[in-house]
């Protein structure tokens, strides 16, 4: 039985190494076309490696302030002991990866789109610069409701209509999918790198930079609302405290004016003066201790400001990757050779399995 079994295994990879054989002599005598369409792949990989325009990376690193209380932690607790927030624990929403989120939401792409610079000259929009150098306006043309829209340098976005919004929906689109990445390039640092991709160097450059001036500015106003909201509550009652305790001194000064030389024996008609006095000693602690607060709250406002440190901007030239023309030949050389090369195959076999 053994012997049987090794018998037929024998002849089994007999058949297999002729059947290669077989296949080996076939492709070989179909060198010519193999050959031809070699060629012809590898011609259409130089072409595609000279056409294809090279892309430009810009990176832009940046550290996030900590947001420890550090050596105010005795004036946030003296603070919190009179029921104030001085927004010192703020900013949540910045925890974590929520911040990477932020950077490629759609609401700041958008407004970033919008952020001027000059170009060749020009005072535009980045969207503007986009739609410049994507061509995206020939095709326009032929649509009479995109041929007029235009995106000005901060434009105000709540007036723009459905078209406008349909188009910074698929500029944000493509920037998200294959230019923006936002993140940490080694997790035991806490810098973070704002990397674009385009085929247009200063678009790159310009975009990198207004993002991450357009993230600041919300991340410092919405960080710091609490804060600058205290600050200038505190503010107000510091001034209507001053104006009670000056009214309260004039007050003194003229009951006093009013009882002077009076027989000491009528104590009654001392008493408004008393009262008054009594109003300036309580005003001005009230007053000394708001001036306390409000003066933790300016300091609190001054941590917080700023808050992204920019470490690294982008500058020209920018890195970049182009299609080499060699990569173009060799891969569309072998591209072509292995789709003929299948391509043979199946016609053998689906005319072998015809007879």
């Amino acid at each position: 039985m053994n012997n049987k079994i090794t018998e037929n295994d024998e002849i089994s990879l007999t058949e297999l190494i002729g059947k290669v054989k077989e296949w080996y002599n076939y492709l070989l005598l179909q060198w010519k076309i193999i050959l031809l369409s070699g060629i012809f792949g590898a011609g259409l990989g130089l072409f595609y490696s000279f056409s294809k325009k090279p892309v430009y990376t810009a990176t832009l690193s940046f550290a996030l302030e900590d947001d420890k209380s550090g050596g105010l932690g005795g004036a946030f607790g003296l603070a919190s002991s009179f029921g104030l927030d001085l927004g010192g624990s703020g900013g949540g929403i910045f925890a974590g990866s929520n911040l990477t989120e932020l950077f490629k939401s759609r609401s700041m792409v958008e407004k970033t789109l919008l952020s001027p610079v000059m170009f060749n000259g020009k005072n535009i929009s980045l969207a503007e610069m986009y739609i410049e150098n994507n061509k995206l306006r020939k095709d326009w043309d032929k649509k009479p409701k995109f041929a007029s829209i235009k995106f000005s340098p901060n434009a105000d976005r709540t007036h723009f209509t459905r078209s406008q919004d349909s188009i910074l929906g698929e500029i944000y689109k493509d920037l998200s999918k294959s230019g923006l990445s936002v993140g940490q390039k080694d997790k035991k640092v806490s810098i973070l790198s704002i990397d674009l991709s385009s085929t247009n160097e200063q678009f790159a450059k310009f975009f990198c930079e207004a993002l991450a001036r357009q993230v600041g500015r919300f991340y410092i106003d919405t960080k710091s609302k609490k804060a600058r909201m205290n600050m200038l509550i505190l503010e107000r009652q510091v001034d209507s405290i001053r104006r009670e305790l000056n009214s309260a001194i004039t007050g003194v000064a003229i009951a006093t004016d009013n009882t002077f030389s009076l027989n000491p024996a009528l104590n009654a008609r001392r008493a408004p003066s008393a009262r008054r006095q009594v109003d300036v000693q309580a005003n001005t602690a009230i007053l000394t201790e708001l001036v306390k607060q409000s003066e933790l709250a300016k300091v609190t406002l001054r941590k917080e400001t700023p808050l992204i440190q920019i470490i690294d901007r982008p500058i020209l030239p920018l890195p970049k990757e182009r299609f080499g023309k060699a990569k173009g030949v060799f891969l569309g050389g072998t591209l072509a050779g292995f789709l003929v090369v299948f391509f043979l195959i199946l016609k053998r076999i689906f005319k072998e399995l015809a007879k």
